[in-house]
């Protein structure tokens, strides 16, 4: 469990499960931003959001009023709408039938009558032991999801089988490969090669960025990346992933590189999508530095050739002429 805000609220490891371990107006706070921020994420548009803050508030409040001990707070969300229990140790109340004169007052049941007009249905109950639970249906739906039940790909799967260790487990690096390798062959069979494509530079321009930040900060380099300087950032980050790139040649037009292995290993070749990894990393790079950039990638192991071979075109001469070329803009 862990506190919220430095406070003293805890969370259990289950996602809607929380232990406020003293009910401070703080820890209180705390907790209805967080119930309220769980809801948002995961509520249909035409929930009634502001009136659920509302009975969280007052709910969460009269544990302050009534139990300055610990309470529990729940949220289930198996039904259509979602529903709250509160569980307090405090003394306890008397449900009011009636509303106070003053309704500015506070107490005198006047939360639980603005909750319960608020509330699909409410409940209230004495604890046993002492103490008060309280349980609401708040007029908030969980967004639709769709069901997936996919039958299982049973010819030539990921992990592969001599990857298995004695105990008949995987270790993480044949997990993580065989992750991204299905990933793109579902999305490609799913959605089409060219969601597939999408999909995978997005998380290469994202990945090569973080790359290029921290090889800067290492060499301190500040400003344009020269040519050489880019090649030597292709050559170290495909090295930290068991690639085994090379430069033939870095100069102002064009950066050439070979490579004799993927990263991926030979699985590449049952998704040869993910080269544009290759090509999101490198163009990013390079049109960040030279303002714009087309890669073509020449030879690809993925589709049977014994190396790689890619072209980076820098200044963004070349944009659009190469029929095969991934194409950057400037940054």
């Amino acid at each position: 469990m862990r506190a919220l805000g430095g406070r003293d609220v805890r969370r259990n490891r289950a996602p809607v499960d929380w232990y406020l371990e003293g009910s401070t107006p703080e820890a209180v706070s705390d907790l209805r931003h967080e119930i309220v921020d769980y809801l948002r994420r995961h509520a249909a548009p035409e929930s009634d959001l502001a009136g659920a803050q509302l009975a969280i508030s007052e709910l969460l409040s009269n544990v302050v009023r009534h139990a300055p001990g610990p309470a529990w707070a729940n949220l289930d969300w198996s039904g259509e709408r979602a529903v709250l229990a509160v569980h307090d140790l405090g003394r306890g109340f008397e449900p009011t039938t009636e509303l106070p004169d003053d309704l500015l007052q506070a107490g005198g049941g006047r939360g639980l009558f603005i909750v319960s007009n608020v509330a699909g249905w409410m409940a209230v109950a004495a604890k046993r032991a002492g103490g008060s639970r309280v349980m609401i249906e708040l007029p908030v739906t969980r967004v639709a999801e769709r069901d997936f039940d996919p039958p299982r790909q049973h010819a030539e799967a990921l992990p592969a089988r001599e990857e298995a260790a004695p105990d008949g487990t995987f270790g993480k690096e044949s997990f993580l490969r065989a992750l991204v390798v299905q990933l793109a062959q579902a999305v490609e069979a799913n959605e089409g090669p060219d969601a597939a494509a999408a999909a995978v530079a997005q998380v290469g321009a994202d990945v090569g960025g973080r790359m290029e930040e921290e090889f800067r900060r290492v060499e301190g380099i500040t400003g344009e990346l020269s040519p050489m300087q880019m090649a030597d950032l292709y050559v170290r980050l495909k090295a930290a992933i068991d690639g085994d790139f090379y430069v033939i040649e870095a100069d102002e037009e064009r950066i050439v590189l070979g490579n004799r292995a993927c990263p991926f290993g030979d699985v590449v070749r049952r998704a040869p999508g993910l080269c544009r990894m290759t090509s999101s990393v490198f163009g990013g790079i390079a049109a960040r530095n030279s303002g714009g950039a087309s890669v073509v990638l020449e030879e690809r192991i993925a589709l049977g050739d014994p190396e790689c071979r890619v072209v980076v075109w820098l200044r963004g001469a070349h944009a659009g002429e190469f029929r095969s070329a991934h194409d950057y803009g400037a940054v």
